[in-house]
């Protein structure tokens, strides 16, 4: 009797028969328009940290090729293999805190996933629609990952999910079949699973590497698979798989076969370089500070938030008195009151002229954050902070923000998007140059050459 083999439905079969039956044709011009926004966005923040010193070792960690398999290194005439590339520019992309966000189960910066893809797209010679798909792409994974099952509830680090959304959208730009595929996503899952240590407590330069790190090994996952190469299956089901060891069930509830994504229509661009939970509490504390209110005023603040915020930036004793850039941008009373003091937030706000700065330390004192169950229902449909402020003079304030500037319910325009890479870029480029980046990423879709797409400094 001839027997047939019949071939076993799973995660990461579902995943790849998905990924691999979306054309770039049947992509929308608003999923297109996002896109290329989200990559001008990211090469805004990249651009803002190019003088960092985290970013000064990671560009000396890169050491330039010739032949094939190159990619640009962001702001320098330097091509070095495609996987460093993802790494470094990845690293730059989130190193201020200023790129994009989801928050669902999973919280996520989905922006995390561009550079790599870009190097990629260098790498293997694709096109803008190629780039634009493989983003689309790689944006709609992660998130239905996040909202399929909290990482972050098991001490897992989000970034997680980037080795399967990078290896995903890779498979685009180096013509995966399925099979590879899912063999990609097998070597990505079994073997970079990230803790959340790199985001509790006093953090590090690290915090900006990690993502960048599970994306460069995504790559080499699908790299691998390309050439031949089989991974652990099932990933997720098995019984010392990713769901059983790592995750718990993921509710994972792909598009349609060939249904176009647009997942990332749903996230969330910053107009602050702070944790997105703090970006309420930001703006309410500036409009305060418009409006007059002083330091020097304040007898006592409660910072009235929502329960991933309380856990995430506001209970930690380290929140209280930072001692780094990265934690201070990960406290939420440090970044309400640099806001309220200074009617702003942005790179120099975390200068450790700043963060301890002994009156500011003072007055973080005075600050104390309290979950409000409301907020905690709502989330993550709306994010909200309440500033509640007693004055010496025996007045109290009020001010609460649920949607901040940048959420979907309270977007930003095209205008506000540019004028942000402007203002980052502003110092390291010349207004020509900086214009005529704008233009070269707002008509993506049109360009075949992708060699020139990431901006030189100097």
């Amino acid at each position: 009797m001839e027997s047939t083999l019949v071939r076993q439905t799973n995660k990461a079969s579902q995943i790849s028969d998905y990924v691999l039956s979306v054309k770039p044709e049947s992509l929308s011009p608003e999923v297109i328009h996002e896109v290329k926004r989200r990559i001008l966005d990211s090469l805004a923040c990249a651009v803002g940290a190019y003088d960092s010193k985290a970013a000064k070792i990671i560009l000396k960690a890169c050491s330039k090729i010739k032949g094939k398999y190159k990619a640009s290194l962001l702001g320098k005439k330097k091509e070095v293999f495609y996987e460093e590339a993802a790494f470094a520019n990845g690293s730059l992309v989130r190193y201020l805190d200023f790129n994009d966000t989801y928050l669902s189960l999973e919280p996520a910066h989905p922006s995390d996933n561009i550079a790599p893809l870009i190097a990629t797209a260098q790498a293997y010679g694709k096109s803008g629609l190629d780039l634009i798909l493989a983003i689309a792409i790689a944006y709609e994974i992660q998130c239905q990952l996040c909202d399929g099952a909290s990482l972050r509830a098991k001490g897992i680090d989000h970034v997680t999910y980037g080795a399967f959304s990078v290896a995903s959208g890779a498979a685009i730009l180096m013509e995966l079949d399925q099979e590879q595929l899912e063999n990609a996503l097998g070597i990505a899952g079994v073997c970079n699973v990230a803790t959340r240590q790199t985001r509790v407590g006093e953090m590090s330069m690290w915090k900006a590497c990690a993502f960048a790190n599970a994306a460069r090994q995504g790559l080499f996952a699908a790299r691998l698979a390309k050439e031949g190469m089989t991974g652990p299956s099932p990933i997720f089901e098995g019984t010392k798989g990713f769901e059983t060891l790592i995750s718990g069930p993921i509710n994972l509830k792909l598009p349609n076969h060939s249904e176009p994504p647009k997942k990332i229509l749903e996230t969330y661009i910053k107009p602050y370089p702070v944790e997105y939970h703090a970006q309420s509490a930001v703006e309410a504390a500036i409009k305060l500070h418009k409006e007059g209110l002083k330091l020097e005023q304040v007898q006592d603040m409660i910072i009235h938030t929502h329960g991933a915020s309380y856990q995430i930036i506001g209970s930690e004793p380290e929140k209280w008195r930072p001692t780094s850039k990265e934690t201070a941008d990960h406290s939420l009373p440090y970044c309400t009151a640099i806001a309220l003091r200074d009617g702003n937030v942005n790179d120099e706000s975390f200068h450790k002229k700043n963060y301890r700065d002994s009156s500011m330390l003072k007055f973080l004192k005075k600050i104390k954050v309290v979950e409000d169950t409301k907020y905690t229902t709502d989330y993550p449909k709306s994010f909200g902070n309440r500033l509640e402020i007693n004055l010496l003079d025996g007045k109290k304030i009020l001010k609460e923000v649920l949607h901040p500037f940048g959420h979907p319910k309270n977007p930003m325009k095209d205008e506000d998007v540019f004028n942000k890479w402007r203002n980052l870029a502003a110092p390291h480029m010349e207004k020509d140059q900086i214009e005529k980046q704008i233009e070269n990423v707002m008509k993506l879709e049109h360009v075949k050459d992708l060699s020139e797409i990431l901006p030189v400094i100097g």
